[in-house]
């Protein structure tokens, strides 16, 4: 103190850095306990949060599961009401069968028919599918020499 009892500068500077250090000391250990907390809150928060977003995707699924097995449902009966028409169309129509029979024989000329007999044995058209065969190495003789 100067003589007229004013404190200088000098002391002041002095006593604003000790109150600092002491605040310093006693307020560091308080905001690491404090920033702790706040970040353990956060982790809490998130990990509620993912559960959440767990939960309602799950829900999600569960309610998308129940709607394709009613779609499926649906489906499948009119799937078998349409078996049902028609099926009773082709009981007593052996005209339209016979019908289908030729129009499928005529779409695949190159297909294989096996008729059953009455002793219920196919009867099997070996040299067609020799003479097929036949052709079919002509055909690629023709194509492997049109190549070169």
């Amino acid at each position: 103190m100067t003589p007229n009892g004013t404190i200088t500068a000098g002391v002041l500077a002095f006593l604003l850095i000790i109150s600092v250090i002491i605040l310093s000391m006693w307020g560091c250990p308080k905001y690491r306990v404090y920033s702790q907390r706040m970040e353990g809150e956060a982790l809490l928060a998130h990990a509620q949060a993912s559960k959440e977003v767990a939960v309602a995707e799950a829900k999600a699924k569960m309610e998308s599961a129940a709607y394709n097995a009613q779609a499926d449902t649906i489906r499948a009966i009119g799937i078998a009401k349409s078996n049902k028409i028609i099926g009773e169309s082709l009981k007593n129509n052996p005209q339209y069968l016979q019908w289908l029979w030729i129009d499928n024989m005529e779409k695949n000329p190159n297909a294989v028919f096996y008729v059953p007999t009455e002793s219920n044995l196919p009867i099997f058209n070996a040299s067609r599918i020799d003479a097929m065969a036949r052709l079919n190495d002509r055909f690629q003789k023709v194509d492997s020499s049109d190549r070169k």
